[in-house]
């Protein structure tokens, strides 16, 4: 399978440090206790909210008087493998490239066995919380991106 996001597979894994633990509940599966295809995505907002606790951006952006916040501009996300109902995964999370005022965010679930089971990748913009408009990011913000 081919991924758009995803030159060489192998070296894009490697570039993974972040995951947080994820069981499938069952009321995130259908009848046939498939996951349904569109937990993935809130599978990828807890991830993505850890791994920017992890780096220090959450607590600046739930400042009720802070003057930024981030949005997510796009999400998509490939499905390999199959996954049901009380499977345990790992859903990795990494800033795979920064913009002026925006980051690459790209994410791997893996199942117990170490399989692949999904990718995904989202492009999340730092706005300013009156305005709108998009927002640069600081020298130290590009930094922690990199950790």
């Amino acid at each position: 399978m081919r991924i758009s996001y995803i030159d060489d597979m192998e070296k894009w894994i490697e570039e993974f440090r972040f995951s947080v633990p994820v069981s499938v509940r069952f009321s995130e599966t259908d009848m046939y206790g498939h996951l349904n295809n569109t937990v993935t995505f809130t599978y990828f907002e807890y991830a993505r909210i850890e791994f920017l606790k992890e780096i220090g951006r959450m607590v600046d952006w739930l400042d009720p008087h802070g003057k930024t916040i981030p949005v997510v501009a796009d999400l998509q996300c490939d499905y390999m493998k199959q996954v049901f109902f009380d499977e345990k995964l790992s859903i990795f999370v990494k800033a795979a490239s920064v913009g002026n005022s925006s980051v690459d965010i790209h994410y791997m679930a893996r199942n117990s066995s170490g399989e692949l089971v999904f990718t995904g990748r989202g492009t999340l913009v730092q706005i300013d919380r009156k305005t709108g408009k998009s927002v640069p990011w600081e020298s130290d913000q590009k930094t922690a991106f990199s950790l």
